[in-house]
């Protein structure tokens, strides 16, 4: 039986499906609220969204992703940690024993597109056994208008069915669950999961594969645009502020997470936003607290059983709580979500150990280095004895993601820095004075006038001193920022447990870089002097 709206003339057998159950196509928000709620997939929130709950999984399963070694992708995927090869043989038997479990069971269907830019969008189609998930895609993709989806020939599809598992010694996979992308027959097929973050990845991980084969940057950032029409780009891995500081009163958003830049400017991947909300603050983040209401989906956030209150601060599920909503939902976003070729970029780290300055500019060959370090450092666990900061290292702030050489996506980057005269900043929303435990977090309130003060010119002509460490060009003033807290070394009350806290985070930018092997000789000695004397 199919219900809905908008059918596609391109049906499910074009996918492999037969005997399915009740096939649901293209379901407005409402009818896909009534569909969760009926399902007991959801819950409904006080705010007016729904609340779900992903079990096991509270995040994405990177040991369960893989990509088919098949002909046509063989040489241009960079096989390794990230992107592990499955046989075709294990795919097909995969997908038979998929195709199988979905026979008489009910689906979801949501035609869409990935990609603002008309000019490169790939016509996308998610399938999902979930109501809630279908929801979810709706939401974080780009809608076509009303009516228009008759004639819809999906370029890729991505098929959720969390009630499905492998077994690994039939389907080559490491466990019951899988993400598993095939580029020769344009098809994802995820199971074993209930994340819906996977689904949102996988078309992210397609475009970066294809959008870089036209010309096109793929790039894991937030974006947003002034009042005069300057375009910043915010890269940053997850928990350094990429989201609340591209969320900004006084910018409109193009986007929140993935962006494609082609020689027309900017444009924005998705057509909603995926926001962490643990200790969401309606005063810190008012456009995104806002932006939670009827048609958002809130993923494994606590909520009071009675009252139906929503409590962003408990992590009772997990630290990993998301909202997902359309881009409508914040007030003023440019929509269509495209915009210029950017003014200024911004490398967002979050630095547990306390060295790096709060802002610096970057010359090109710095952005690069930096761009393909994709650096941050988390605050160590609850395991015992454990109390270092943990470094990380993600290439181009999204190595999950990037099926190709990480360098391929730095040479655009360069090449594009130069063409457009770009402006690029290291900004560190992490500790100041000492790592975690002995110094302070940096102030929101001052990393966002540090930021403003960047994106709007003021520190244009400021004098800068280069950081004896890492060579990055610190401002010696910024407004509404004390002085002292620009130059790392002076907030330490021990500099000399400074400069072993620099030192040890040079060797390991150093040790991380090793993998890098198809860089210019300027790019790589862009990165850190190990071994350097630091001086205040």
């Amino acid at each position: 039986m199919v219900k809905g709206y908008g059918q596609s003339r391109i049906g499910l057998d074009h996918h492999g499906f037969v005997d399915c159950g009740e096939i649901h196509w293209n379901l407005p928000a409402a009818e896909l609220y009534e569909q969760a709620l009926r399902n007991q997939e959801a819950q409904l929130a006080n705010n007016g969204a729904i609340v779900c709950r992903t079990g096991k999984f509270t995040g994405r399963s990177p040991n369960d992703k893989f990509f088919v070694d098949e002909p046509g992708s063989h040489e241009q995927i960079a096989w390794g940690k990230s992107n592990r090869p499955m046989s075709e043989a294990h795919f097909n038997a995969l997908l038979e024993h998929f195709l199988r479990h979905c026979r008489g069971r009910r689906l979801y269907v949501r035609d869409m597109f990935a990609g603002a830019d008309e000019s490169s969008r790939l016509p996308i189609r998610v399938i999902t056994e979930l109501a809630w998930h279908n929801l979810f895609a709706s939401q974080l993709f780009i809608r076509p208008a009303p009516g228009s989806t008759t004639g819809h020939e999906p370029k890729f599809t991505v098929i959720s069915v969390p009630s499905c598992q492998a077994d690994p010694s039939l389907h080559g996979t490491n466990s019951k669950s899988f993400i598993v992308a095939h580029m020769g027959k344009r098809m994802v097929l995820i199971g074993g999961t209930s994340y819906a973050g996977e689904i949102k990845k996988s078309i992210f991980t397609v475009m970066n594969y294809m959008l870089p084969t036209q010309g096109v940057l793929s790039m894991h950032c937030s974006a947003n645009v002034g009042r005069a029409g300057d375009v910043a780009l915010f890269f940053g891995l997850s928990g350094t502020g990429k989201t609340t500081l591209s969320a900004d009163s006084e910018r409109r958003l193009i986007g929140d997470d993935e962006h494609g830049w082609s020689d027309h400017g900017v444009f924005n991947i998705e057509g909603g936003c995926y926001a962490k909300c643990i200790r969401l603050s309606p005063q810190l983040e008012p456009q995104i607290y806002k932006a939670i209401r009827f048609g958002a989906v809130l993923e494994n956030v606590a909520m009071d059983e009675a009252t139906r209150m929503i409590d962003y601060h408990s992590s009772q599920y997990t630290e990993n709580t998301r909202a997902a909503y359309p881009l409508e939902h914040i007030e003023d976003a440019v929509l269509p979500s495209v915009g210029g070729h950017p003014r200024n970029i911004v490398f967002l780290t979050c630095d547990a150990f306390g060295v790096l300055p709060p802002i610096a500019k970057l010359s090109q060959h710095h952005a690069m280095y930096h761009f393909l370090s994709g650096y941050t450092a988390k605050i160590a666990g609850t395991e015992a004895g454990v109390t270092e900061p943990q470094a990380t290292f993600s290439a181009c702030f999204s190595a999950p993601f990037i099926p190709l050489a990480a360098e391929r996506y730095a040479t655009m980057l360069g090449e594009k820095l130069t063409r457009h005269r770009v402006d690029c900043w290291l900004v560190n929303t992490g500790w100041s004075g000492g790592g975690v435990g002995v110094g302070d977090r940096i102030s929101l309130r001052y990393t966002r006038a540090l930021v403003s003060a960047a994106l709007a010119g003021r520190l244009n002509g400021v004098p800068t001193t280069p950081d004896p460490v890492f060579g990055i060009m610190v401002p010696q003033r910024c407004p509404d920022v004390p002085t002292e807290l620009l130059t790392p070394r002076s907030t330490w009350s021990d500099p000399i447990a400074y400069d072993s806290r620099a030192r040890h985070l040079a060797e390991l930018f150093s040790r991380n870089f090793q993998s890098f092997r198809n860089v210019s000789a300027a790019v790589a000695a862009a990165g850190p002097q190990v071994g350097a004397p630091v001086r205040a």
